[in-house]
């Protein structure tokens, strides 16, 4: 029997334009080369103003316009090659610039002719900067590679201290004789916790594979921390269907966890509390790691693993994502906000 060849997944080369990065910088890139092409053409500084203030009308709505078409179609056209995929930024702009151009001229709303763009030079000019465009992102794209495989390098230093292994060895060590049976489930999260280091960068997990794994790691350093680690963990509008289905970077909270102990919990000697919020607003993800902060007590850290995620999150969410810290009260904490993406 011939084994089955699983299908390679669809690759796209189309901008996501339902990215406000990649919006933000269409609409900076289309204005700044129609103010560009307005300057070059005029004779006042005035006029210019003029022709770019009415040429705005055109440019917003056909970038807007082209924008939201293409995110609507960038899931469908993936299953094409890609030689079939960039043409789709030519022509959309193309065809949208001319239908505007056709409904703003039986409006009559122009006083002068905006920069000189006739129909032929709208639609040349729409599609000139799709394709322009389209190849800047897709550049943009392979020029990130190296970044993410240097990412997932510096996440492979971050995600587990070494000393994390050894003190959990040690524990398993003295439950041996004592609780073979805790011992052999401690083994056996702490394999799971290495296997999920051996994932690439990029991959995404689901919300709920996620909080299993930090469950794992927490109960791992609770045989070594005993009582000084208390977790308290609040979810707000998170149903079983959006933890089941929540897609997020692998490994994300693991490591705000992991400061959260080692800077929160081991300098005391009395219990500490971790507290773990996560919540779902619209489309967006919420989730904060709060651990008391000893100033006196804790070595201040390198930040190696909190930038690790914000690098991360820059590359999969561009401007969508933050990673907010905060100091008030007695208390550290870790805020990331990034959008809530659904399993496909």
């Amino acid at each position: 029997m011939s084994a089955t060849v699983p299908a390679a997944a669809p690759v796209s080369v189309l901008p996501d334009c339902c990215n406000l990065g990649v919006i933000l910088r269409t609409l900076v890139a289309v204005n700044g080369a129609v103010m560009v092409a307005i300057l070059a053409q005029a004779q006042t500084l005035g006029a210019a103003i003029l022709s770019f203030i009415e040429a705005s009308v055109l440019v917003e709505l056909a970038s807007l316009a082209s924008l939201l078409i293409l995110c609507a179609a960038r899931k469908p056209l993936a299953h094409f090659p890609p030689w079939l995929q960039r043409p789709a930024c030519m022509v959309v702009p193309a065809s949208v610039t001319a239908v505007i151009i056709r409904f703003l001229a039986t409006l009559n709303l122009y006083v002068v002719d905006p920069a000189g763009l006739a129909m032929i030079q709208g639609v040349v000019t729409a599609a000139l900067l799709g394709t322009v465009l389209q190849h800047y992102f897709e550049l943009r794209t392979r020029a990130f590679s190296p970044a993410l495989a240097e990412a997932r390098l510096q996440a492979l230093q971050a995600r587990i201290r070494p000393h994390f292994l050894f003190n959990s060895l040690n524990a398993v060590l003295s439950l041996i004789r004592t609780a073979p049976r805790q011992a052999e489930a401690t083994l056996e999260d702490l394999a799971e916790l290495f296997r999920a280091l051996l994932r690439d960068a990029r991959d995404l997990t689901t919300l709920e594979q996620e909080l299993r794994l930090c469950e794992q790691y927490l109960s791992i350093e609770k045989i070594r921390l005993g009582e000084r680690l208390q977790v308290e963990w609040e979810l707000t509008n998170m149903s079983d269907e959006v933890l089941h289905s929540a897609q997020i970077p692998s490994l994300l909270l693991q490591p705000l966890l992991e400061n959260a102990v080692h800077h929160g919990v081991e300098p005391a000697r009395e219990p500490m509390l971790v507290q773990i919020h996560l919540s779902r607003w619209g489309d967006r993800l919420d989730i904060a790691v709060i651990n008391p902060h000893h100033p006196d007590r804790s070595s201040p850290g390198n930040h190696m693993a909190l930038d690790n995620i914000r690098e991360r999150l820059a590359l999969l969410y561009d401007v969508e994502a933050h990673l907010v810290t905060t100091i008030a009260r007695g208390f550290f904490e870790v805020r990331l906000r990034f959008p809530y993406v659904k399993e496909s």
